[in-house]
């Protein structure tokens, strides 16, 4: 039986220009007014603090998980995150996003290439209409916002790269291959399958078996592009064996639960795709994807230590 709602992740990309480094000279060392001084009275200064010395500084980042209703989506109804949740969250998408790209690419990186705001919603989006759920969304790589952070389980690995980490490194992955393009023969693989209306009405097996790493890949040739990198980056080997071992196989048919053989190799175009984004990613940007995969795996298996 299908579930009612289809969980999704849709990213909405704007075509709003990006700071060049000149400008953000004329800026400053940030954007944004670093000598404001914090409240010590307030419950909140000690995270403040924390979340100043942590994002703001080093990297040009406003951490915000106080619900700003000018900054959300207002056709939704949504909660704020609670401070508990918001603490962990923080300490997670440092130690597992910015810290990992630190190590393996230097400090500067993200500070350099990342988002300018993050900010964190306590409540899923729920679409009645579209029968969809709004994971995240990312707004022309400027500002993403994380969505059902009340949510959060330090504890399930697989909940936090499905619900958060996947989209922050997918849409990471957009801002890159933004300022510097991916070759063209990639989009050239799955010509002629990509389907921007019905992407959501495949399984996963029937888009794997199609080459996409998820249903959302075969949107169209950008999301495909960074649905490889971001879907490699948080899976296991083990997950993502079995993403080739369904992809080698028939897909079932979302409306018939039936088999459907496209008579597409999968597994090989998958392969195919994957080999393309790592020599783009170490060619472009000097990251190699495997260094940066076992770094983030690594990690997450501390990841108690680190919100304690």
């Amino acid at each position: 039986m299908k579930s009612n709602f289809l969980k999704i992740f849709i990213i909405t990309l704007l075509t709003i220009s990006f700071f060049s480094c000149s400008k953000e000279d004329e800026f400053g060392a940030s954007i944004f007014d670093t000598t404001d001084s914090l409240d010590v009275n307030s419950a909140t200064y000690e995270f403040d603090t924390w979340l100043k010395e942590s994002y703001l500084m080093p990297y040009n980042l406003d951490f915000r998980y106080k619900l700003q209703d000018v900054g959300s989506n207002q056709d939704y109804n949504l909660v704020p995150t609670s401070l508990p949740k918001a603490q962990q969250m923080a300490k997670i998408v440092k130690y597992l996003w910015f810290d990992a790209y630190g190590t393996v690419v230097g400090p500067d990186f993200l500070k350099e290439n990342g988002p300018r705001i993050i900010h964190l919603i306590g409540s899923p989006a729920y679409n009645p209409i579209s029968g969809t759920i709004l994971l995240g969304t990312a707004e022309g790589g400027l500002k993403v916002t994380l969505y059902r952070c009340n949510e959060l389980d330090p504890t399930n690995v697989d909940q936090l790269n499905d619900y958060y980490f996947k989209t922050m490194h997918h849409e990471f992955a957009h801002i890159l291959h933004q300022k510097r393009n991916y070759p063209v023969e990639f989009g050239l693989i799955s010509k002629g399958n990509y389907n921007p209306l019905g992407w959501q009405y495949k399984t996963d097996s029937e888009a794997a078996t199609l080459g996409f790493v998820s249903p959302y890949a075969g949107s169209e040739k950008h999301e495909d592009f960074v649905e490889i990198i971001a879907n490699y980056l948080v899976k296991s080997d083990d997950q993502w064996n079995s993403i080739l071992e369904m992809a080698s196989k028939p897909g079932v048919d979302y409306y018939r639960d039936t088999l459907s053989d496209d008579g597409i190799a999968g597994e090989i175009v998958i392969l195919e795709k994957l080999a393309i984004a790592k020599k783009w990613l170490k060619d472009s940007w000097s990251i190699d994807i495997d260094t940066l995969r076992a770094e983030i795996q690594t990690r997450e298996k501390h990841i108690g230590e680190i919100i304690n």
